[in-house]
């Protein structure tokens, strides 16, 4: 193992720039000859490279957003565009990649790694902590961190009009987000892809609290739930309640800004992980985080096996909105 490669593909999250420079660095540190990929697999396909060095990821562990740039490529997904990808790694003179990204980046990384002799490991960055083989994916904690912001603003405003609230957060599929931020938040009511909303229940739920005293009400709507978005549900539970409501869509705001420590702190490990993985010879894994350890899962089962909502949490966090 002497030249390895990193990119960030798919969506963004806070913290991909502390495992980028984990790689660098640790890459250099072992010996190694580092090369970024710029806008992901599509930057792989024209061939984008750049060296980097452990001056050139001084300053970032701060930043959001990722300094190699990321892209969705489309390309990638068809018999040609994954040909085209091997033989930009082979002509490279490429030993091992490192994919930073979610479950459409590891598909992508687990072709390369069966195309050609390079060896590929995958480091988890997504907000929507979706990832199987990871208790937490980076950029997740910061994601939840600022709708916690936006949730801890709102209720000010929502007790001062004795309102109704409903904080749309991200989350097309799975409703972690929306768990942890209703959770930590104090809401009232989280509605997750997860489980099936019955808006009867939601209002006969709202009515009895705010019979009971309560002087407003924050209902948090992952943008995936089943009886729809935020400002859909919002109208029907306003007018079934005969009740002032109001809509706040977070969105992209929590893909970006500066990540929080924890999101640091994983990407530091998982980059230093990946990094050990090459040097040791394995190849079609994903580094993650299991109990605080570093764990290291095949490609294949971050998308066939699905991350479970923890419903505990689900179920505690109704039993505290009463």
């Amino acid at each position: 193992m002497k030249r390895i490669a990193v990119l960030t593909s798919g969506g963004d999250a806070p913290g991909m720039n502390a495992a980028v420079r984990a790689v660098v660095r640790c890459g250099s540190a072992y010996g190694l000859e580092v090369i970024g990929i710029r806008r992901g697999y599509a930057g792989l396909l024209e061939r984008e490279f750049v060296s980097l060095g452990p001056r050139s990821v001084a300053n970032v562990l701060h930043r959001g957003g990722t300094l190699l740039g990321t892209a969705r490529c489309e390309e990638m997904k068809t018999p040609e565009g994954l040909r085209r990808g091997a033989d930009s790694l082979e002509e490279a003179s490429l030993d091992g990649l490192v994919a930073i990204g979610g479950d459409g980046t590891f598909r992508g990384a687990q072709a390369l790694a069966e195309l050609t002799h390079v060896h590929v490991v995958g480091i988890p960055g997504t907000i929507d902590n979706d990832v199987y083989g990871t208790d937490f994916t980076i950029g997740f904690d910061t994601a939840v961190n600022t709708g916690l912001d936006a949730i801890d603003r709102i209720r000010d405003t929502a007790e001062a009009h004795q309102r109704l609230f409903f904080v749309e957060v991200m989350g097309r599929t799975r409703g972690f987000i929306a768990l942890d931020v209703g959770l930590a938040g104090g809401a009232e009511e989280v509605l997750v892809p997860e489980v099936r909303t019955d808006i009867d229940a939601l209002c006969a739920s709202i009515r009895t609290q705010f019979e009971a005293g309560k002087r407003a009400s924050i209902i948090v709507v992952a943008e995936g739930d089943d009886a729809g978005r935020a400002f859909e549900i919002a109208e029907r539970v306003g007018t079934k309640l005969e009740m002032d409501y109001r809509v706040c869509v977070i969105g992209h705001v929590q893909r970006g800004g500066a990540p929080t420590a924890r999101d640091r702190l994983l990407a530091s490990k998982l980059g230093s992980g990946a990094v050990r993985a090459l040097v040791e010879g394995r190849t079609g894994v994903m580094v993650g985080e299991l109990a605080g350890k570093v764990a290291e899962t095949p490609f294949e089962l971050t998308w066939s096996q699905q991350k479970e909502l923890d419903m505990d949490m689900f179920h505690l966090m109704r039993t505290l909105a009463r």
